[in-house]
């Protein structure tokens, strides 16, 4: 499964929607840095979607706010 999915970073509270268009959208306590925001991205998609971290791939956008994520299933 493929997922587009915008990014905010430094938010007060972590959460995953999903928006009208299919999109979704995943607000983040970490920072941009390091790839912080990213891991947290990853832990938060396999959680939410039930599957092992190593089964989640940022495929495009790995420094961007908007991201391709492919979830293994």
């Amino acid at each position: 499964m493929i997922l587009q999915i915008k990014v905010k970073p430094n938010a007060k509270q972590q959460k995953l929607e999903q928006q009208a268009d299919g999109s979704w959208l995943a607000h983040l306590k970490s920072p941009p840095v390091d790839g912080k925001a990213n891991a947290e991205l990853i832990k938060l998609l396999a959680q939410r979607f039930a599957v092992p971290k190593s089964q989640v791939t940022i495929k495009s956008g790995g420094a961007a706010k908007l991201k391709l994520i492919e979830i293994l299933e």
